[in-house]
């Protein structure tokens, strides 16, 4: 099973949705905690799922139970040489909401990607969310687009 990861900053509407449509992905998982802001663009949730259908015949969820908490997320953005200390943070979260149980493993055998902002899985909670599924899930490919 292949699973994607995109983030929309440093991404124009237009690269952005080329970029979903040529991987041909069938749902975008917003995993962002605050979805709804002005800085967020074309990617504000009341919008992307009509983006996302007219664009590229995709559809839209929303999974908070893959984003942080507003405490970690000021905590992060308050020292930016903190990722570690963050990645282990935001670890131990998803574990204790134990979303490998919760998720639906089946919802993801059509051409998932999970959003959040961030330009490079690098340093996002994306591709920590990613891992974590692989580890507990199992034979997983992750692709970072």
């Amino acid at each position: 099973m292949e699973i994607y990861s995109i983030g929309f900053t440093q991404k124009t509407a237009q690269e952005f949705f080329e970029i979903l449509r040529a991987n041909h992905i069938e749902r975008l998982l917003d995993i962002r905690l605050n979805n709804t802001s002005q800085l967020a663009g074309f990617a504000k949730a009341r919008d992307l799922p009509y983006f996302l259908n007219e664009i590229c015949g995709s559809e839209y969820a929303h999974e908070p139970l893959l984003a942080p908490t507003q405490q970690l997320l000021d905590a992060f953005k308050r020292r930016k040489d903190n990722w570690d200390i963050y990645s282990a943070a935001y670890l131990a979260l998803i574990t204790a909401r134990k979303v490998e149980e919760k998720l639906c493993k089946s919802d993801f055998e059509r051409r998932t990607a999970l959003l959040c902002s961030e330009a490079t899985p690098e340093h996002c909670h994306r591709r920590l969310a990613l891992e974590y599924l692989k580890a507990n899930w199992g034979d997983l490919l992750i692709r970072h687009l």
